[in-house]
Formats: structure tokens, C-alpha cells, sequence
């Protein structure tokens, strides 16, 4: 079956409708005339039952039905519009006299009939409106009375009005149909401009916009909704070039440096301490690497949206413990002073792989940027149902400038000032995105010199236990 195109579609609908309701119309119109014309007819046939019937009389014992003067009346010598025709009946239903107009034609008595009863019947191979009752003379039935009229010149009317109708209802249709398909064409036109819009829009090329309509209907709604999806498609991609772009750049860094350092490391013979720290170096770059790779796995999770949520009841005091103890030799090794406050268990329902990874970055970031010899404070309270944890330490601190920038990938507060901190800077961002899933509030204060506070906020009502 061949489809058809939308414009072709709208307009189809609309004639059928729209012809549902012509033909419905047209309908009212050809039985309101033709109830009219028989209203007519019959009105005209009960006129003259009342005045033939008035008419009879007896003279001499004689019934006598009509004058002779009457019968030489033109409406029943002539066939002109819708003549009239009279017979009489005796009690035996034979004639006893007639209309000159029906000439050698005699109307039919039907038996089956009721007196005074209007109904359609032939005469002569046309239609004649008939009606028949009884004669009486002081109460006395004397014969029957019939009375018929010509329908030939209305059935003409109304055989033209339904050939008229019949006629001009597909002409009509055809008509409205072009007209319906020419507005739909004019109406579906920004639906035209998008298809040719989106031709265009590829990869390479997602600056292109559709031109909204002037009215702000459905399609303007449809246009300026597909120009935000383009917007946010255009920010993805570049987000990702970007994302891509940076990744490869600290990628390559730790392998240019191991490779440099290998490098060297062959050209000449080197005593037993020099290998060493040179391997020693290259495991620390490795290492680095490591976690770099893991992080990039873990958004490039994030950014395809695979990364599935399992709720759980989490022992926040528990994650944060077995965090410390993961640091622990580098909080050793710096000789710093962690202090976990907690007056209470704290349970929250939420994903425990998700918020370990969380406290860790916080928690490792709290520990790189720190002074020797600092202290981190690890805070968790409860105030209604409102639960927060609160990370400070008292380390370098972010200038205030670069507290929304360090929660983008790759950005590194004043990183070139402390180029003996190992980072990715990675952490707050994934940090951020985690949060963000798991409806956590994360707010981060900081200040150069004094030091940097995260805190996470969690409301006991959207942590529901199942």
C-alpha cells in the first residue's frame, strides 16, 4: 500500500470530516425539502377533502356530489402543477363519479388503508398523493370519497435537488481537499526546514540552528526543542574533544617521562644506587598512571551513563575508618594528625562503592595538599534528619577564584607553584558527578594558606531503607 506523505495525510482527514458533515448537511437539506413539499401537498389534499365533503348534499333522495360548474373548474380539467383528482364510491366501492382530468383513469380504492390517511400510490405510472374517507349524509354512510394529487412536478424538485447535491458533493470534496493540502503544506513547512536543517547538521558542523517559526505553536515548541537538544549534543561533543584532548595530554606526560628516564638510564653503565632511583621513579610513575587510568575509566563510566546504582545500608563511620586506613602510610609518612569526631553510628542508605570512592578522593586530596606535621578533622554530625560530613584540613588552600574551575576535569589549582604534588586532577570532578548521582549535597570552602573544608551533606528522608 502506497504511503502517504503528511501533507497528503492532513489533508485526507480533514475531507473526511469535513465530508461526514456536508453529507450530513446535505441530508438535512433534501428531507427538510422534501418534508416541506409533502407538508405542502398534504395540506393542499385536506383543503380540499373539507371542501368536497362540504359540497355533498341531497336533493330529491338523491346524493348529490358536486356541480357541474365544478367540475368544469381548470384545477380538474387541466393536468397543471400538482392537479387534484376526485372520485366517488358508492357503498359497494363502485364509481359513481370522477374528476374530468383522470379521463379513462380511475384511482384505486386500498382496503388495507385507513380513512383520512395520507400515502403515496401510482396513477398512470407517476406518483400521486392519495387519501380516501367515508361519505356520510346526516350520519348516514352514503358512499367514499378519494382525492389524490400529482407528485410529478415535486418529484422532479426533488430529484433535481438530489441529483445537485449528488453532484456537487465529490466536486466539493475535490475542492477541499487541494485547498485542505495546499494550508497543510503551509502549515507543515517548519517541518520541511528541519528535515533540510538536520541534512547538514553533522559532527563537524553542529553550529547550525532551525529557524523558529513566527507563531509559537507546537512547531515552534518542536523547533526551539530540537535546537536545545543540538545545543546540548554540540556541548557533549566538545565536552568530549576536550575531555579526550586533555586526556591524552596526561597520558602522555607520565610516559614521556619514563621513557626519558629509561632512557637515559641505558646510554651509559651506572652504579647500583642510580638504577635504583631511577627505577624507583619509573614504579612511581607507573603508579601514577595507574590511578590516572582508573579515573579516566571511572568518567568515561559517568559520561556514557552505564554506571548502575546499588543502594545499600552504608556504616558511614565504617567507610570512613577503613578510608584512613587505606591512607594510612601516607598519613605516616607525613606525620599527620587525623581526628574522626563522631558521637554516634551513622547509617545512611546509598551505594557503598560510589561513596568509598568519594571519602577517598576527598579524603587523599586533604592529605596530598596538607602541610607535615598538619591535622585533618573529620567531623560527622546529625541535626533532625539531616546528616553532614565535614573534611578540613589545613593545608595550602584554593584561591577563592579557582574554587568552581577545580571541579572540572584536568584543573589544577596553581599547579605549577607546587609541582612536587602528584595529581590528576581528577578527583573533585568525579567527586562532584558521584554526588550529583546519588542526590548528596558537596560543598567545598577553601582559603591559600589556611586551608580547604569539604563537606557532604545527606537527608535521611531521600536515603529510604528498602
Amino acid at each position: 500500500m502506497m504511503q502517504l506523505s503528511l501533507k497528503n495525510r492532513i489533508a485526507l482527514n480533514y475531507i473526511i470530516n469535513t465530508g461526514l458533515l456536508i453529507l450530513v448537511v446535505f441530508s438535512a437539506i433534501y428531507f427538510s425539502v422534501k418534508f416541506t413539499v409533502y407538508k405542502h401537498v398534504d395540506e393542499n389534499l385536506m383543503i380540499e377533502i373539507q371542501d368536497h365533503l362540504k359540497e355533498i348534499r341531497v336533493e330529491n333522495k338523491k346524493v348529490i356530489f358536486m356541480d357541474a360548474e365544478e367540475w368544469e373548474e381548470r384545477e380538474h380539467n387541466s393536468v397543471d402543477v400538482n392537479p387534484v383528482f376526485v372520485q366517488f364510491f358508492d357503498l359497494n366501492k363502485k364509481i359513481i363519479e370522477k374528476s374530468p382530468n383522470l379521463k379513462n383513469e380511475t384511482l384505486v380504492f386500498h382496503n388495507g388503508v385507513e380513512h383520512f390517511q395520507l400515502f403515496d400510490t401510482k396513477l398512470l405510472g407517476n406518483t400521486i398523493r392519495q387519501i380516501q374517507v367515508p361519505l356520510y349524509i346526516k350520519s348516514k354512510k352514503v358512499g367514499y370519497l378519494i382525492i389524490a394529487m400529482s407528485l410529478s412536478d415535486s418529484a422532479k424538485v426533488l430529484k433535481n435537488l438530489f441529483d445537485t447535491l449528488l453532484i456537487a458533493f465529490p466536486i466539493i470534496l475535490l475542492m477541499l481537499f487541494f485547498i485542505a493540502r495546499f494550508f497543510a503544506g503551509r502549515s507543515i513547512r517548519p517541518i520541511n526546514e528541519i528535515i533540510n536543517t538536520s541534512r547538514i547538521i553533522t559532527k563537524d558542523n553542529l553550529k547550525t540552528r532551525i529557524l523558529l517559526p513566527k507563531t509559537r505553536d507546537e512547531l515552534y515548541v518542536l523547533s526551539s526543542t530540537i535546537n536545545n537538544l543540538l545545543d546540548r549534543i554540540e556541548d557533549a561533543v566538545e565536552r568530549e574533544k576536550q575531555f579526550t584532548s586533555d586526556a591524552s595530554h596526561e597520558l602522555r606526560t607520565p610516559l614521556t617521562v619514563i621513557k626519558g628516564t629509561l632512557e637515559v638510564l641505558i646510554r651509559k653503565p651506572r652504579d647500583n644506587k642510580e638504577y635504583e632511583d631511577k627505577i624507583t621513579y619509573c614504579i612511581n610513575e607507573v603508579d601514577h598512571l595507574n590511578v590516572l587510568v582508573d579515573q579516566l575509566l571511572l568518567m568515561a563510566r559517568f559520561e556514557n551513563q552505564k554506571l548502575n546504582i546499588n543502594k545499600e545500608n552504608v556504616y558511614l563511620n565504617a567507610v570512613i575508618l577503613d578510608v584512613l586506613t587505606l591512607n594510612s602510610e601516607k598519613i605516616n609518612a607525613a606525620k599527620i594528625d587525623v581526628i574522626l569526631e563522631a558521637k554516634e553510628d551513622f547509617y545512611i542508605y546509598s551505594d557503598n562503592y560510589l561513596l568509598v570512592t568519594i571519602i577517598r578522593n576527598i579524603v587523599s586530596n586533604a592529605i596530598k595538599y596538607s602541610n607535615e606535621k598538619g591535622r585533618i578533622l573529620i567531623q560527622l554530625k546529625k541535626e533532625k534528619d539531616i546528616i553532614s560530613c565535614t573534611i578540613s584540613d589545613q593545608g595550602i588552600g584554593i584561591a577563592k577564584e579557582n574554587l568552581e574551575s577545580i571541579l572540572k576535569p584536568f584543573f589544577r589549582s596553581d599547579s605549577s607553584l607546587h609541582s612536587q604534588i602528584k595529581g590528576t586532577g581528577l578527583g573533585l570532578s568525579i567527586v562532584k558527578r558521584m554526588t550529583e548521582l546519588l542526590h548528596i549535597k558537596f560543598k567545598i570552602d577553601s582559603e591559600i594558606g589556611v586551608g580547604t573544608t569539604v563537606t557532604l551533606t545527606f537527608d535521611e528522608k531521600s536515603q529510604t531503607f528498602e
